[in-house]
């Protein structure tokens, strides 16, 4: 009768079963009670799968006839209860025949010694699930040299060799847990993540390897590591998910949690309307599990978690799905799970109180009732085929091909059992290697799940990638509760925009503030902005640098048009004066001109007026070097003429005054040699520039670096510097005062008999020029304008002063010799005499202007004259060979 009651067993809260070698089993059969009650309700998948799991794989190990032949494995398998001081004293079962009793003070009541029952001799064990239990028994195991394989923990400090080593697990530590859980969560983009650990070993230690790497690796910052504890208040999970919303900027949860406390999370995201807000990371306690999230779908939708890479293991479906009341028996639990899986109760004997139904054993696992395989079965069963082949090489070598178990094996030493289980190679259940390194851990491999609700309101956990030292993952398979096939953000401050540099937040490396790099200066890096070389300035976006443009002075510039218009007017009117004097080269105003002192002079009004072109030309080293010769040349030329002719005039007239007989050099060949003299001074002083500084180009940033970098152009120009174009220019401005200290002394000079006159004013007016162009040339502002001002000024003043001494000197006469030829006529000469009688007059007039009155001079003057002299209506005064 399958509702028959279960006979009672040795051992009421364990699963026996008789064999050559007895393995140890721990399984989390029930969850953890309530205060002051060890157990609580039953785990179905983490409890009664696994432990399924453990039985399929010991019949499967019995029946195969190539691994352990002739032996047979028994099994003690205990109930954990989820709490590691419970756990303990369990696993006080596995060492008891380990210990020695003493009877010696024990009489029965007929007086005999007591007889003991002999406990079974565990040689290793299988589990435990949860991290601190594990911890717990490893430390009492290992005093017993027992072996442990463990099928679920994962906790990083099991791998202390020193401390546990007697233990092993086929499922990777959480140190390569964290590592794939970060990838994870670097390979989203997101960079400031809260932390959610259970209370124990577990959940600390997975949180601790987790901030660990992320420490180390950078990039990844904590905002808040919160810890659930062992025991919780009533209302502790609203004040965490309170906490997780302090910053909630950090959505990102990576979560260490036992499966308990991953459910009532989510029912508390879920009650505090957080649905959507959270994006969960969950380790390996979380996986692809239904319990967790059921009726929590919506909360826990978006979910990524990872698993240890596993398969389902058809044979055991099968095995699991044939399970009855009366075929198993053996599962001391299994009738609880019976009314549990089928919400039935078995009768009198039935544990569900309440229950409107009966069981009536005909139930059917997976027909009757939803079935899926827990996570860990394959894991449990390669914990026990592990044990099985380090046993089966144990037992080749030590017993040497004899039947069943020899004298050698009868005492099995766990630390030479560890050795074997270290040393086992084989494929598992799924297919994939099982083996351990040195510190008893398995390699990692991981399949990375996101929990998702497709088009018709299903949900299911969807494999998205997986992790293998390095992370695959596809992010085209992922979907989001917002519906946004982009990854939701999980960072402190958003990216940076180009050209901006970050200023973190001190304390908080993920937070940051972003500044605009300003100015000339560039993204250099993520934090730094650096400014440009000199010759650079910002690209549009400031993440680099690019050339200044380089301008010059353009043809259509209007700083250009004008300089050039007064420039060609002035080259066509000089022009045009020149080939007039050519032309009436032997009339008397030309020769009274002086024919040879007016060509150089004429040469230098011309060079002036030409150097406006070179000036505004474009740079290069021919236009530098016309630059460097003629800007000062064509003034030299100019005003060393009118210095010659001025001097030559004060010295006539002076030595009129003391003598009869002319002074020297005043020959129209002295004359030249005295030019041609003060002009190389200048050509000299230009070689020596020559030879000092060869002409260049330079590209000056500085004069248009404004504080817009947009509009920053560098001017290509000579390297001529202000100091320079003193020097160039210091020469002829020196001629230029001489001539002028020189035309006011012979201010006084008749009209009559030389330029005098015509010379002060053109030095009057030149100087006037030249004053007004020292300030606006150097006192120009530092602007865009800068040099386009200082070159049209320059070539305006030239152009001016070229074009004062045409005008005085030369247009009147042009004006004779073309509109009035009556007046261009040979004249009476005169001799040195006539200029001395002249010369005394003159001073005569100039001593008693400042004695008389003016009449009175004019008289005694006249009255002093020669009247012998012969009269004339019209006087011309002119010399052979000594016109003035």
């Amino acid at each position: 009768d399958p509702l028959s009651p279960l006979p009672l067993q040795e051992y009421a809260h364990s699963i026996r079963l008789d064999g050559d070698i007895m393995l140890g089993g721990l399984f989390p059969v029930h969850s953890r009670g309530e205060r002051g009650v060890p157990c609580g309700e039953l785990k179905k998948e983490k409890g009664i799968h696994r432990l399924e799991a453990m039985l399929f794989a010991i019949d499967l190990i019995n029946k195969d006839p190539e691994l352990l032949p002739n032996v047979t494995l028994g099994a003690r398998i205990l109930d954990t209860c989820s709490r590691d001081t419970y756990a303990l004293e369990q696993s006080l079962t596995f060492v008891q025949a380990l210990i020695e009793r003493d009877g010696s003070d024990v009489r029965c009541a007929n007086g005999d010694p007591p007889i003991f029952a002999k406990p079974d001799k565990v040689v290793g064990v299988i589990g435990a699930a949860a991290s601190s239990v594990s911890i717990m028994v490893a430390n009492i195991l290992r005093l017993f040299k027992i072996p442990q394989i463990s099928y679920a923990s994962t906790a990083p400090e099991l791998s202390d060799n020193t401390r546990y080593d007697f233990f092993s697990r086929v499922v990777p530590p959480d140190s390569y847990q964290a590592q794939a859980m970060l990838d994870i969560v670097t390979a989203m983009g997101w960079n400031y993540v809260s932390t959610l650990a259970s209370e124990g070993n577990y959940g600390e230690s997975g949180v601790e390897a987790f901030v660990q790497i992320s420490r180390e690796s950078g990039g990844v910052c904590i905002a808040q590591s919160l810890k659930i504890p062992r025991e919780p208040m009533p209302g502790e999970f609203d004040k965490l998910i309170l906490r997780l919303l302090e910053t909630s900027n950090a959505r990102a949860v990576i979560m260490f949690a036992n499966e308990d406390d991953i459910r009532r999370i989510l029912d508390a995201a879920k009650r505090n309307n957080q649905t959507g807000h959270f994006l969960w990371v969950g380790s390996d306690s979380w996986g692809s599990k239904i319990s967790p999230v059921v009726q929590q779908e919506r909360v826990a939708e978006g979910a990524v978690t990872i698993l240890p890479k596993r398969a389902s293991i058809d044979a055991f479906d099968r095995y699991f799905r044939s399970r009855s009341l009366s075929n198993n028996r053996r599962n001391v639990w299994f009738a609880e799970f019976w009314e549990e899986n089928f919400v039935c109760k078995l009768g009198m004997h039935g544990k569900r109180p309440g229950s409107p139904k009966k069981c009536t054993g005909l139930e059917k696992v997976g027909r009757d009732s939803t079935y899926e395989q827990e996570g860990k079965v394959q894991f449990v069963m390669d914990a026990v085929y592990a044990m099985a082949h380090a046993l089966h090489r144990m037992h080749r070598e030590l017993c040497s091909g004899y039947p069943g178990l020899c004298a050698r094996m009868a005492n099995i030493d766990g630390k030479e059992l560890l050795t074997f289980i270290r040393a086992v190679n084989f494929n598992g259940s799924a297919g994939t290697p099982v083996t351990f390194n040195e510190n008893g851990d398995a390699p990692g491999r991981y399949d990375i799940f996101q929990y998702q609700i497709n088009n018709r309101s299903t949900a299911e956990y969807k494999v998205i990638g997986h992790w293998t030292d390095q992370l695959y993952l596809n992010m085209d398979a992922m979907q989001w509760t917002s519906g946004d096939p982009s990854v939701p953000a999980s960072v402190c401050s958003l990216p940076c925009k180009m050209g901006e540099r970050k200023k973190v937040v001190k304390g908080v490396p993920c937070c940051w503030h972003c500044e605009r790099c300003e100015g000339y200066h560039f993204q250099a890096s993520e934090f730094m902005c650096e400014l440009c070389p000199y010759e650079q300035r910002p690209d549009q976006n400031h993440t680099g640098c690019q050339p200044i443009p380089i301008i010059k002075l353009e043809w259509h510039s209007p700083w250009a048009v004008l300089p050039v218009f007064i420039s060609v007017l002035g080259i066509l009117a000089t022009t045009f004066v020149i080939v007039t004097f050519v032309r009436y080269h032997d009339t008397p105003i030309v020769r009274a001109s002086g024919r040879e002192m007016s060509y150089v002079l004429l040469t230098g009004i011309f060079l002036c007026y030409a150097i406006t072109f070179p000036m505004i030309a474009a740079p290069d080293v021919a236009v530098c070097s016309f630059r460097r010769i003629f800007l000062g040349l064509g003034m030299c030329f100019s005003y060393a003429a009118l210095l010659t002719k001025t001097n030559r005039i004060h010295r006539i007239f002076e030595q009129g005054k003391k003598a009869v007989t002319p002074p020297r050099f005043i020959s129209p060949a002295s004359q030249l040699v005295i030019t041609f003299s003060l002009i190389s001074v200048q050509l000299m002083g230009v070689f020596v520039w020559f030879a000092t500084d060869p002409p260049h180009t330079v590209v000056d940033y500085g004069e248009q670096r404004t504080q817009d970098p947009e509009n920053a152009r560098g001017v290509l120009k000579c390297d001529i510097s202000d100091l320079s174009l003193i020097c160039s220019l210091g020469y002829s401005i020196l001629l230029m005062v001489t001539c002028t200290v020189y035309a006011i002394k012979t201010r006084g000079v008749p009209e009559t008999f030389n330029e005098a006159k015509p010379i002060g004013f053109t030095m009057y007016t030149t100087c006037i020029i030249w004053l007004a162009f020292i300030p606006i040339f150097f006192g120009t502002a530092q602007s865009a304008e800068r040099m386009y001002i200082q070159t049209a000024t320059l070539t305006v003043s030239l152009s001016l002063s070229a074009s004062v001494s045409l005008g005085l000197l030369y247009m009147p006469k042009v004006y004779i010799i073309i509109f009035h030829p009556e007046q261009n006529v040979p004249k009476r000469k005169r001799s040195f005499k006539a200029i001395v009688t002249v010369a005394t007059m003159t001073s005569k007039l100039s001593q008693l202007t400042s004695e008389r009155p003016n009449g009175e001079v004019k008289t005694e003057l006249c009255e002093g004259m020669d009247t012998s002299m012969p009269s004339s209506k019209t006087t011309y005064v002119s010399y052979t060979n000594h016109a003035i």
